[in-house]
């Protein structure tokens, strides 16, 4: 079986996560489109494992909630009249919650804007806290829903935005000039000083110059798939190797879930640990009695 040297492969990795086209990473790296792809999509089932088993038990404080919008093959609207849609496409929204304190992703979802995928996404949340937090979320009423349904133990409140009355020009993609905040306790005791999401909407943006994939205007997914397999690979590469300047390391060290700042290498001993090469046999040896019937 060939296999990428693995300076190769760590390096298109790091392409992936510097915001490169997948068509500009085989140029720089020679290869074809079709390897790029390959080791996104190994990529990205290998560290949606090691995320889903490693961030357990996180001891935050503070977690803030946001969703960022982006979409596979087509936008919602023109879907239905694309050329031959493939499954799951049209708008997709990722669904993210983050540690205030040490800036780690504890949970992401990948899905539509609805309460059942707000639910599912809550309920993922819950789950990798070790205890009681004071949660911040945005207007989004579909948290309300979620929040109750899985029975959240949290302090919950939530920042409704107020944005001023400027007419939408066609093709807008940003808000209209924010002009002021409300912040609204839902459940609990939550404290006024920290409702805030900033450092999630912040994430968001580091997220969005970070991925071709959410530039929308010049680039977008053609796969869901890939799309989620790409946002993997992003948070593996935002929690465990990238070091954020305000902590002086990485959010997974700060949250105490690793002692060290990772490196691509892991994530490639991540995709070979679960794609082991299959043992090489040997050249075929007739018997003797096959000889002679032969």
């Amino acid at each position: 079986m060939n296999k990428l040297p693995i300076e190769t492969r760590v390096q298109i990795l790091r392409l992936l996560c510097e915001g490169s086209s997948m068509r500009s990473i085989s140029r720089v790296a020679g290869v074809s489109i079709n390897t790029v792809t390959k080791l996104l999509v190994d990529a990205g089932l290998a560290c949606a494992n090691f995320h889903d088993e490693v961030v357990r038990e996180i001891p935050a404080q503070r977690v803030q909630c946001d969703e960022i919008w982006s979409f596979s093959y087509a936008k919602q609207k023109n879907v239905k009249h694309a050329k031959a849609a493939p499954e799951g496409a049209g708008d997709a929204w990722t669904w993210t919650g983050i540690d205030a304190d040490s800036k780690l992703i504890v949970s992401w979802h990948v899905g539509d804007r609805s309460a059942f995928t707000g639910t599912s996404f809550m309920a993922d949340l819950k789950a990798r806290l070790a205890n009681r937090v004071q949660l911040t979320t945005d207007g989004h009423r579909a948290y309300l829903k979620a929040v109750s349904e899985v029975d959240f133990d949290a302090d919950f409140a939530m920042l409704n935005k107020i944005f001023a009355a400027t007419p939408a020009g066609p093709g807008r993609y940003s808000p209209a000039a924010c002009i002021g905040t409300i912040k609204t306790p839902v459940m609990g005791n939550p404290d006024p000083q920290h409702i805030s999401t900033s450092f999630v909407e912040r994430q968001n943006l580091t997220m969005r110059v970070s991925m071709r994939r959410f530039t929308r205007l010049t680039a977008f997914s053609k796969k869901f798939e890939n799309h989620c397999h790409a946002l993997a690979l992003y948070f593996f590469f935002y929690n465990f190797c990238r070091v954020h300047k305000t902590l002086g390391a990485t959010p997974a060290m700060a949250a105490g879930v690793t002692d060290r700042i990772m490196k691509m290498e892991d994530a490639v001993s991540l995709i070979d640990a679960a794609n082991p090469i299959p043992a090489i046999r040997g050249p075929y040896k007739k018997s003797a009695a096959a000889e002679i019937s032969n």
